[in-house]
């Protein structure tokens, strides 16, 4: 056990988690990499994170649906399955996603759905409908909510 390989190894990783949120996962892939110290001991410094709260994962799971929705225009659904595949648990997930304002949620959908609609070719309107829902369904929308955006006479 090296101590000083500890605390440059612990130094690091607060440093990042000052600079922006991180889970467990994250921090977890860092220490691996940076091979400064051993798996207890990554254990250890990923313990210290949680409780001088450098590491919050509900806190982690508010700020990425934040980032996803705005810069991303993701989906409840695709942030749902990036959020457990970065191992965060259900209940923080859930804290995450209903933080959502439901209506900025719909307009935004509707929004990116028009704007897409605008740049596609398509023969007929069944070409455009099917390429619209393959999209939605890529950005992880909800089904019940694209369809009736896909579904709406004006389209």
């Amino acid at each position: 056990m090296n101590g000083d390989n500890y605390r440059k190894a612990l130094e690091r990783a607060m440093n990042l988690c000052s600079r922006s949120e991180q889970c467990i996962k994250d921090i977890q892939g860092k220490l691996n990499s940076w091979r400064l110290t051993s798996e207890t001991e990554n254990y250890s410094i990923i313990q210290r994170l949680l409780d001088n709260k450098f590491i919050d994962e509900k806190r982690y799971a508010r700020s990425y649906v934040q980032d996803k929705l705005r810069f991303n225009k993701w989906g409840r659904v695709k942030i749902r399955v990036m959020l457990k595949s970065r191992g965060i648990n259900e209940d923080d997930i859930e804290y995450g996603l209903g933080m959502i304002d439901h209506d900025s949620y719909i307009k935004m959908i509707e929004e990116e759905m028009d704007s897409k609609k605008r740049s596609i070719k398509a023969k007929n309107l069944f070409d455009l409908k099917g390429k619209l829902y393959r999209f939605a369904e890529s950005r992880g929308y909800e089904r019940e909510i694209f369809y009736d955006i896909i579904n709406k006479p004006n389209i």
